[in-house]
């Protein structure tokens, strides 16, 4: 679940230059990955570092190399920029299972020495992974030892496995009490601190939960149309039937052409008045998926739309509440 690089890899000769142009302005950093006396946490995406805010508040340095929509963590170009920031990190955290793969590279290029804390480890469909025990969500302070993951071999794309575990409330609540028992261990006069944040944290995730077992009252087993993996964990966690085509969500996920055949059943299943809602990924796409969503317009089926990134503004809790209130709005259209 989490590890250390011990070997640093040599670096181009560019981003050596590169680096040691920058090193200057890092004189605050410790060894320890401190700024000011705050642990800096790097963030694959600025989801993970919305939940590493939350649980680390004032105590922590937050920087996510993944801020904007425009960015695509599939595609991402690390800089030597980025380099230098995981040179200096106390805690790293990244989705993994080959989501956001250059975080790979730039661990092993900055030889950071900081643990890395794998979000996918902590979802049930993980390879490898034992079962959380449903009934009970681990306390705040509850650390590693309670989390029997696969480690080192979860970085590459994993064919059928659904990589996007922040929509999953569970893996969120479980990845939040792993960030603060590390926090608390580059911290420990914060412990405290940290642990409360995590319960709070968790108990606004325990909110959105709420919310979606109320989707799941009125609405379970209505039948919705994703236009890729995105948003599934969340539309499961609702009680709701994913009917995409796997072929369809799987092509457009990995930026090909989706099969004739795949696109015609697509339109049909659109057309047959079975599906109730689309929820489309507006940073991915293409004529297929342009098709299916003018179709299901034509058709009156509500479509909405649910991003890879935080909006501007947004807090992962917000951010999360308004997919939930955008779906019970569109289910009841």
């Amino acid at each position: 679940m989490t590890r250390r690089i011990l070997a640093p890899v040599v670096l181009g000769a560019v981003s050596v230059l590169a680096l040691a142009g920058c090193a200057g302005t890092s004189t605050s950093t410790g060894a320890t990955g401190n700024v000011d006396g705050k642990v800096t946490v790097v963030a694959s995406t600025d989801v993970y570092g919305s939940i590493a805010e939350a649980v680390g508040g004032d105590f922590v340095d937050v920087q996510s190399i993944i801020t904007s929509p425009s960015q695509d963590p599939h595609e991402y170009e690390a800089s030597a920029q980025d380099q230098l920031t995981l040179k200096n990190a106390g805690l790293v955290i990244e989705n993994g299972a080959g989501y956001d793969a250059f975080m790979e590279s730039l661990i092993e290029a900055s030889g950071t020495t900081a643990p890395v804390i794998t979000a996918v480890e902590f979802t049930h469909d993980y390879p490898g992974s034992e079962s959380h025990d449903d009934a009970a969500t681990p306390a705040a302070s509850e650390g590693a030892d309670d989390h029997d993951h696969a480690e080192g071999d979860g970085h590459d794309h994993i064919e059928g496995f659904n990589e996007h575990v922040w929509y999953d409330p569970h893996t969120v609540e479980d990845l939040a009490a792993e960030i603060a028992e590390h926090l608390g261990e580059l911290a420990p006069d914060h412990v405290a601190d940290f642990n409360a944040n995590a319960a709070a944290f968790t108990q606004q995730v325990a909110g959105l939960e709420d919310s979606l077992a109320n989707i799941e009252a009125t609405d379970a087993g209505a039948k919705v149309f994703v236009t890729e993996p995105v948003p599934v964990y969340l539309t499961t966690a609702a009680g709701l039937d994913n009917a995409t085509p796997n072929e369809f969500s799987e092509a457009v996920e990995e930026g090909q052409d989706v099969p004739p055949a795949t696109l015609l059943e697509s339109l049909q299943l659109i057309d047959s008045g079975d599906i109730k809602v689309m929820i489309v990924n507006p940073q991915t796409g293409g004529a297929e998926v342009t098709q299916v969503e003018d179709e299901a317009k034509a058709k009156n089926i509500p479509v909405i739309e649910f991003t890879e990134t935080l909006p501007e503004g947004q807090t992962y809790i917000s951010w999360m509440q308004s997919n939930i209130t955008a779906l019970t709005d569109a289910l009841a259209a």
